[in-house]
């Protein structure tokens, strides 16, 4: 008998061993805040197909938290940071950007916000050197073997990790500043002729003063403003590798960029065989709420209920705007379940409940929700999208005004500005997305389009994943562009010859013609004397 179930557990074993890509060994350096939990999605169900999932981080971590049960091993590093200061630094970033820098605009980003960019970006430098001049710590990674680095292009180091490990990297993204990343260090084509600067807050059908102001944004990201102190990168990356290099081209040798959208939410436009777009992988069916919101939920009877939060970063406003906000709330039908952990809003309304935290897909999925108040975070609106209920965006900072732009332009959100918003103008917001037709069934067509696809997102990401692991890398898919000058990408050197051919013809053509007519003329000449 003991050998038969020897037999089995070992067929077991060997049946994981294929068909979860032989079971690879992942070595992750995360992002904070939502692009943790993003990425966590993927980890997860990575690990639940048997490949051993190892996440190095810092021991200022703020979000990823090795003490919670997981079947994801944490390798933790220690750091000159502390927790304290770690969290400091992020929040006082996010209270400049929210109520220092105005959020309507792109020109925004002047002096004081690529300050804050250098902030975030030797921060991140910091946390890298800590992790990389850990001599023990890169023996131990050496010595595990791993068979592939999965890194976020807003958090660099995985990228040096890769090439210090000879390992083939994935990227796991949802934009870096202006795309300016995407297009210089991954080969990525954004023509500004139909291709909206991301944030901008432009859609795809531009006139022609939008594609002026397009253009410019286009220079001021790719020319003006820096989303890391790439002197300093360079500078690093240069003396661990022991030669010459820059972070961008140590990005540019990334196998697979999965980037965090669809075209559910994307403007068409050019991508190359190693960008996959993954957006909504966090999404699924929504689940039973816990009795006590269910009662509440149940309560609002045919007019429904509004879902309302300002996601993971912002847990609370000025006692002003709480208010504004709750006067608003307190006039509509429905039922509001609000995540916000402020000061109760004296103004607040019999029909709205305060809750620490929210099951927000839960909610969204819910058959009585008529609208979501959101910041605009991407995740959020991906639940959004992928349960189909319009949007009244309320976007405070970062990406979240251009993306409840592009809500907009699909005919799912209508937005009210957080600096100038009146409680009319939040209610009539409200009204317009519950009670016009519209919004909703647009809102239900972005689902249609999301859920209609060959594979799912979270399918597709893992799929390349273990695709890179299978095949040792995708170096297949890269374009040749990384390989070329800036001068021979835009085929300078062929224009210089083909004009330097041009012009050696016609000057040989000219002179043959000025030694034919003069030729002819001395004929003359001598025929006249004649």
């Amino acid at each position: 008998m003991s050998k038969v179930w020897t037999s089995f557990l070992l067929l077991i074993q060997l049946c994981c061993y294929f068909s979860c890509g032989s079971c690879g060994k992942v070595l992750v350096w995360p992002m904070e805040y939502s692009h943790w939990i993003n990425l966590k999605t993927i980890l997860d169900e990575l690990a639940q197909r048997g490949h051993e999932v190892t996440v190095l981080t810092s021991s200022a971590s703020i979000l990823v938290d090795p003490s919670k049960p997981s079947a994801i091993n944490f390798e933790v590093y220690p750091t000159s940071l502390t927790k304290a200061e770690f969290d400091f630094r992020f929040m006082k970033w996010i209270k400049i950007w929210v109520y220092e820098l105005s959020g309507s605009t792109l020109w925004a980003y002047n002096s004081k916000m690529q300050s804050i960019y250098y902030e975030y970006s030797d921060t991140a430098l910091e946390l890298c050197q800590d992790a990389i001049l850990n001599k023990k710590l890169i023996k131990k990674l050496k010595e595990s073997r791993f068979d592939v680095v999965v890194g976020d292009v807003i958090s660099p180091c995985g990228e040096l990790l890769s090439e210090l490990l000879n390992l083939p990297l994935v990227y796991s993204l949802r934009f870096t500043t202006g795309k300016t990343l995407e297009k210089f260090c991954g080969g990525l084509l954004l023509p500004p002729s139909y291709v909206p600067v991301v944030l901008s807050e432009l859609s795809d059908k531009m006139t022609f003063m939008e594609r002026v102001t397009n253009m410019f944004y286009y220079l001021f990201f790719d020319y003006a403003f820096e989303t890391f102190n790439t002197k300093k990168w360079d500078q690093f990356y240069s003396e661990v590798l022991g030669r010459p290099t820059t972070l961008c081209e140590i990005m540019g040798k990334a196998d697979i960029w999965l980037i965090r959208t669809y075209w559910d939410f994307e403007f068409p436009h050019p991508y190359l065989p190693n960008f996959e777009f993954v957006g909504g992988l966090q999404c699924k069916p929504a689940k039973p709420l816990p009795k006590e919101i269910e009662e509440f939920v149940q309560s609002s009877g045919e007019d429904g209920i509004v879902v309302f939060s300002l996601g993971s970063m912002v847990k609370n406003l000025t006692d002003e705007k709480a208010n504004i906000v709750a006067s608003a709330l307190a006039q509509i039908p429905q039922k509001v379940l609000w995540r916000y952990e402020g000061n109760k809003p004296a103004a607040l309304g019999a029909n709205t409940r305060l809750y620490d935290w929210i099951p927000q897909n839960d909610l969204l999925g819910h058959p009585k929700t008529k609208a979501f108040i959101t910041h605009g975070g991407t995740n959020g609106i991906y639940e959004a999208i992928y349960h189909g209920i319009p949007m009244v965006g309320i976007p405070m900072f970062a990406d979240q005004p251009d993306n409840i732009a592009h809500m907009k332009a699909k005919g799912a959100a209508v937005d009210v500005n957080m600096d100038t918003m009146t409680s009319s103008d939040l209610l009539n917001a409200l009204k317009t997305v519950i009670n016009e037709p519209f919004y909703k069934e647009n809102a239900m067509r972005l689902s249609r389009i999301h859920h209609d696809q060959p594979v799912k997102p979270l399918d597709r990401a893992v799929f390349w994943i273990e695709f890179v692991m299978r095949h040792k890398g995708a170096k297949h898919l890269r374009v040749a562009a990384h390989d070329l000058t800036w001068f021979q990408y835009h085929s300078l050197d062929v224009i210089g010859f083909l004009l330097a051919c041009i012009l050696s013809a016609m000057f040989l053509i000219t002179k043959c013609c000025l030694f034919s007519y003069r030729k002819i003329c001395k004929t003359r000449k001598k025929k006249k004397r004649e």
